[in-house]
This record gives structure tokens, C-alpha cells and sequence, in this order.
């Protein structure tokens, strides 16, 4: 297969790629706008491979997408390029809806021009997957909810996000996400593209920009600065090492059937501060310093709309395409704090903006 991955400079994309070049006969043509999230640096790896093709495009640019599909002739798109930043939706929201919503859109109708000029057998065997989030459906009940908010118990147990769960975006990210995903499950039912929806829980691992809760933790704790907890730190995420997440996504673009939705977790419910203290510790041992890297932690005014606890439940994908994590949090972590420590000058070419 060639497979077109949109975002490929990013951190998700950037880990897909380097699985399907160096895991695969497959492959790629990377689109990538090259905002401040994104760093080629991410795919040295791989970029020297005669499989590996890169298009610095941005997906709003409908000639540039066009272009792009007549000169590669992909056999299935991987939609991953979208500004993620929760904080920066807060501050910004603009950007959110033109990447997220209308970029969206320019690539469905990309892909659907080129889609329909394919032969019958390749229009069947075309892919257009589309690589969501788990805060499209909102948050869940807590567990210090539960003494009073007993209905949310099924079967004694809190829920968690099913295939089927009711959207409910909190935040302009998540809401832009949302729109683009309705379009995705649209442009099937109106025009029938072949099209597939993954939503996935916090992602943490290698070549993770810094302004995200992992490496900002462990970049500001090796530098000496405070370690930021929104509120009291009693936010609830599903952790899932970006490898993992990976393999996940090959294998739905490969094997996953179309019109459906896949859930992806880590199957690792942490507290922020959980997470942010279990760093600490594993600093203390890789990096030691005289006083602990817990002593630098300190809480800040909590973020707006805050969703307090997402959780995934991944049976479908599990059972359906036979995926399953291979890292434990514990273990997919200490590989992520040792990668910042053994590569030091790749996370301050991206601080730097390089």
C-alpha cells in the first residue's frame, strides 16, 4: 500500500510513520504544514528511505491537496493533522475550526474527487481513517462522585466511553474535533467514501512537543522549574504509549471495516498528580539531585471547562482486530523519561523553535 498521513511531523503522525516504514512493505507520502508542533526532526529515522515521501502542504490548500494525490495516487489517507492544545483553544479558537473543521473538510472533498476516478477494485479497497480524540464524548463520573451520584454506577463499576457514547465537547478543541468527525461519518453516508473513525485516550511517549502535561513535567523538572497541577490534580486520564497507539492505527487502516468506530486506551486511569508524581520518582532514580523532583510540584488556578475523567473502554478493537496494549503505564513511561534524558538537544531545537 502507499498510504497518505496527514500531520505525519507531528507526534502521533510521526510515530505511525516510523511504524509502517520500519514495520512494513508500505509506503508513505507525509503532509505536513510544519506549524510549531511539528518537526521533521521526528522521522530522521526514516527519512533517508526510498518508501518515505514528504509534501509540506497545509490541508486548507485544496490545489496543493489535489496535486498531491494526482502525483502519489495513495491507497488510503490517514487523517491525524489537527491543532490539539486545549489551553491554546482556550486562548484561540480560530486556528481550531480552520485545521480542525475546515481543513477537514478540503481534504474529504480532496479525497472524494480522487477517489472517484479510481478503478471499482481500488475505489473497495480504498481507506480514508480518521485519528480523533476520547474528549469528543465530554467527561465522565468521578469516583470521589460516586457517594453522591450512585446513577452513574453500571453493574457496580464507573463507565466509560463506548463507540456508541453521545458526543458532549467541553472545550473549542474537543468541539472542533467533534464537527470533524460528523463530517467524516458524513461525506460516507452522503457520497460513500470509504471512510473509518478512531478516538483514542492522552497519548505520552517519544518526540511529544513540550507543552503537554508528560514532557512539560519532565523538561521543567530537569531545568529546575515548577511542575504545574491544574486544580487539585484530581483529573482523570487513560494513558497510551504513542507506540501502542501506532500499532492500533495500522492495523484499523489495514484491517478495520468501514463506517465503523474503534476506541483506542491504554487501559492506565491516572490522576494528573499521579502521573506528575510518578515522573518525580522515576527523575529521582534516572537523574538524582539532592531533594526530590516532587518538592518542585505546585498547583495552579484550575483550566476552564475542565473535564474531570475520560475513560476508554477499547473491547471492540480488542476483540474485532485482536489489538492490544503492550506497555504498561509504568513501563511506557520510564521509557518516555529516559528518551528525554537521552535526547536532550532534540527538545531544545523544538523549544527553540528549530
Amino acid at each position: 500500500m502507499k498510504i497518505l498521513v496527514t500531520g505525519g511531523a507531528g507526534f502521533i503522525g510521526s510515530a505511525v510513520i516510523r511504524h509502517i516504514i520500519q514495520h512494513t512493505n508500505d509506503s508513505v507520502v507525509n503532509i505536513d504544514k510544519l506549524t510549531y508542533a511539528g518537526n521533521l526532526e521526528s522521522l530522521a529515522s526514516v527519512s533517508e528511505n526510498d518508501r518515505y515521501a514528504f509534501e509540506q502542504v497545509d490541508i486548507c490548500n485544496r490545489v496543493e491537496l489535489d496535486r498531491v494525490f494526482a502525483d502519489h495516487q495513495p491507497d488510503a489517507v490517514m487523517h491525524l493533522a489537527a491543532e490539539s492544545h486545549v489551553d491554546r483553544s482556550i486562548d484561540g479558537s480560530e486556528a481550531f475550526v480552520e485545521t480542525n473543521i475546515v481543513g477537514t473538510y478540503t481534504l474529504l472533498e480532496a479525497t472524494r474527487e480522487y477517489w472517484n476516478q479510481l478503478e471499482e477494485r481500488d475505489q473497495q479497497a480504498f481507506r480514508f481513517h480518521h485519528i480523533s480524540t476520547d474528549e469528543v464524548y465530554g467527561d465522565l463520573p468521578h469516583p470521589d462522585d460516586v457517594e453522591t451520584n450512585t446513577a452513574a454506577l453500571a453493574d457496580g463499576k464507573l463507565p466509560m466511553f463506548l463507540e456508541t457514547t453521545r458526543y458532549a465537547p467541553s472545550s473549542p478543541y474537543s468541539a472542533s474535533k467533534a464537527s470533524s468527525d460528523h463530517l467524516v461519518r458524513a461525506w460516507m453516508r452522503t457520497y460513500g467514501l470509504p471512510t473509518i473513525i478512531t478516538n483514542c485516550s492522552n497519548n505520552y511517549g517519544p518526540y511529544h512537543f513540550p507543552e503537554k502535561l508528560v514532557p512539560l513535567i519532565i523538561l521543567n523538572a530537569l531545568a529546575g522549574k515548577d511542575l504545574p497541577i491544574y486544580g487539585k490534580g484530581d483529573q482523570i486520564r487513560d494513558w497510551l504509549y504513542v507506540e501502542d497507539h501506532a500499532r492500533a492505527l495500522y492495523k484499523v487502516v489495514t484491517e478495520g471495516e468501514v463506517g465503523e468506530t474503534y476506541n483506542i486506551g491504554g487501559h492506565n486511569e491516572k490522576k494528573n498528580v499521579e502521573v506528575v508524581e510518578a515522573i518525580c520518582v522515576i527523575l529521582d532514580t534516572l537523574a538524582p539531585k539532592t531533594t526530590s523532583y516532587t518538592e518542585q510540584i505546585t498547583y495552579v488556578r484550575d483550566r476552564p471547562g475542565h473535564d474531570r475523567r475520560y475513560a476508554i473502554d477499547s473491547s471492540k478493537i480488542q476483540q474485532v482486530l485482536g489489538w492490544t496494549p503492550i506497555e504498561t503505564f509504568e513501563t511506557g513511561l520510564k521509557k518516555t523519561v529516559q528518551w528525554y534524558l537521552d535526547n536532550q538537544s532534540w527538545c531544545q531545537n523544538v523549544q527553540d523553535g528549530r
